[in-house]
């Protein structure tokens, strides 16, 4: 999962927006498309990423390509992000209070601790390098920009034809799996800035994907909407609980409900409900069955220690939580007026639970 994890990995016809509607859209969702881009001459000069190059354009071999998602359709994987995902927490969403894209960093930033970072290419290039196909890369460079090339699109197992400009680009978007508007809400408030910079460039939560069916998902979270390919469902479900438990966020009630529903349909096997039995004195001679042991994934390192959370300004203050609650203002969360660290007992940046 995030950090040291190992990565997871049809007619042609497409709608195609202007880019000022998708910049607006991606916007409130939390992703971002490119920027005003002049559009390729009708025959660009493009190098293509199969091509091999020769000796006087060796600067144009193309940048290391990430690792592709890996399917979860078996009902071992299955069953491992059903465990996985019964390791988060689970909390209501916490208020949008005070949430901005720019809290986490610049677009498609490649000074990111995550892999892809540092490697003078722009996070949405290294997307679309490693989710299309057949692709042509634009002369000078450094094999980075993509300006054409075909998406398998595995929201609505529809082909894509991908051509880079301003009025085309927005076909083929880039989405964070999980909403960088959702994370806010839960327990992303308490990341350090480097720690969303990372979040919102890991290639584990980011895939290329039909633009318009990223703009209907909007921050939702699996609760509130799948993919409408339904043979997607496992894996995009999978990498939600990744994504979470590498970042320690929590889920809610009905979102934990519907990712079991999907899980369920793959494959794994849910727990069975536990219950109270009398205890009887009893010698038993029977071997112990052993119990499988599962592995959680590898957390999400970050470069520096984290911040306790930041109390908010003291124009508000409680003396205690019982005053909280008796002003209606219990849970307090990290930044909200009155929050203190004193009144916040185990430290998750949410005081007076």
């Amino acid at each position: 999962m995030p950090g040291s994890v190992s990565p997871r990995r049809k007619p042609l016809s497409r709608w195609l927006l202007a880019a000022p509607v998708a910049a607006a859209s991606f916007a409130a969702a939390g992703c971002v498309i490119d920027g005003p881009v002049t559009g390729p001459s009708t025959t660009p000069e493009a190098t293509s990423a199969a091509a091999v190059p020769t000796a006087s354009a060796a600067a144009e071999t193309p940048l290391p390509t990430a690792s592709a998602v890996i399917a979860v359709v078996s009902a071992p994987a299955a069953d491992d992000a059903l465990q996985t995902l019964n390791t988060l927490a689970v909390k209501g969403r916490a208020p949008k209070t005070g949430y901005d894209r720019d809290l986490f960093g610049q677009a498609w930033s490649d000074d990111v601790t995550v892999d892809g970072g540092h490697n003078g290419c722009d996070t949405r290039n290294d997307i679309l390098r490693r989710d299309l196909t057949d692709i042509t890369l634009k002369p000078g460079s450094n094999g980075c920009a993509v300006l054409s090339g075909t998406l398998d699109d595995p929201y609505t197992g529809t082909t894509i034809r991908f051509v880079r400009g301003q009025s085309t680009s927005s076909a083929v978007q880039i989405d964070h799996v999980v909403a960088l508007s959702d994370a806010w809400q839960k327990g992303a408030q308490q990341l350090s800035p480097q720690q969303r910079v990372d979040f919102a460039n890991d290639p584990r939560n980011l895939q290329a994907v039909d633009g318009p069916t990223n703009q209907k998902k909007g921050a939702g979270d699996a609760a509130t909407w799948l993919p409408p390919n339904k043979g997607y469902r496992c894996t995009y479900v999978s990498r939600q609980v990744e994504v979470k438990a590498a970042y320690r966020l929590w889920v809610t009630q009905a979102e934990k409900d519907a990712i079991t529903r999907v899980l369920t349909s793959c494959g794994a096997t849910a727990a069975a409900p536990t219950t109270t039995e009398r205890t009887e004195t009893r010698t038993s001679t029977a071997t112990p069955v052993p119990e499988t042991t599962h592995t959680p994934p590898r957390l999400y390192a970050p470069p520096a220690d984290t911040a306790p959370p930041a109390e908010a300004p003291g124009s508000v203050y409680y003396k205690n939580c019982s005053a909280a609650r008796a002003a209606g203002a219990a849970p307090l969360y990290a930044g909200q007026p009155g929050y203190r660290a004193k009144l916040d007992r185990d430290g998750d940046g949410v005081a007076c639970e």
